[in-house]
């Protein structure tokens, strides 16, 4: 019922003029990982148990001159004190030290992400990549009623020369596997990093 006191406002457009002047997107017919439980517990599943393998390997014996340090050498992310992934936003008590540091979803006990940085309070203060792939993980378990326990651990004694760093995060990024770096991204079919 009309207010005779108000007056009806009239349309601006007509449905002649509104034609093809905007499009509805359809979702894809196929279920990716955030829409299908098994989907994403299956791929978590083929990681940790990759990622865990290599607890059980023995050491290998290190070269007399090889300046990288030996594989028993390396950091065990998962032994490395944890740290929430907002830590950047709390006041930091010194300027930061060079370190290589691990993105690990801690509920499935696995490691995500490695990085290096010149200054450990400061690297994710800006824009990084792996924050958004974080968000996309993190509200695929939360569509799904998945937990999920993320945060980060930093090993403060990477080398402090940059190459030298840069070298052992790539050497760790191998060996890991991590599924938001991008040289395992087809490894993994890795789906929380496409573009928004």
């Amino acid at each position: 019922m009309s207010n005779p006191y108000i007056p009806e406002q009239g349309n601006l457009f007509t449905a002649k003029d509104l034609a093809g002047s905007y499009t509805t997107h359809q979702a894809p017919s196929h279920k990716t990982l955030d829409q299908d439980p098994i989907a994403l517990t299956q791929w978590k599943q083929r990681i940790h148990t990759y990622q865990q393998s290599l607890e059980d390997l023995t050491p290998a014996q290190p070269q007399l001159f090889d300046l990288t340090p030996a594989p028993n050498n390396l950091p065990n992310p998962f032994h490395l004190p944890r740290q929430n992934t907002q830590f950047w936003r709390w006041k930091a008590t010194d300027a930061g030290v060079s370190a290589l540091y691990f993105v690990i979803d801690y509920e499935a006990n696995l490691l995500l992400y490695v990085g290096e940085t010149v200054h450990s309070d400061s690297r994710w203060k800006g824009t990084h990549d792996c924050k958004r792939y974080l968000l996309h993980y993190q509200q695929a378990h939360y569509n799904l009623d998945l937990p999920t326990q993320l945060g980060i651990a930093f090993w403060k004694d990477a080398p402090p020369q940059t190459r030298d760093r840069q070298r052992l995060e790539s050497e760790l990024i191998y060996r890991w596997r991590s599924p938001f770096n991008k040289e395992n991204w087809t490894f993994w079919a890795t789906p929380f990093v496409q573009a928004e």
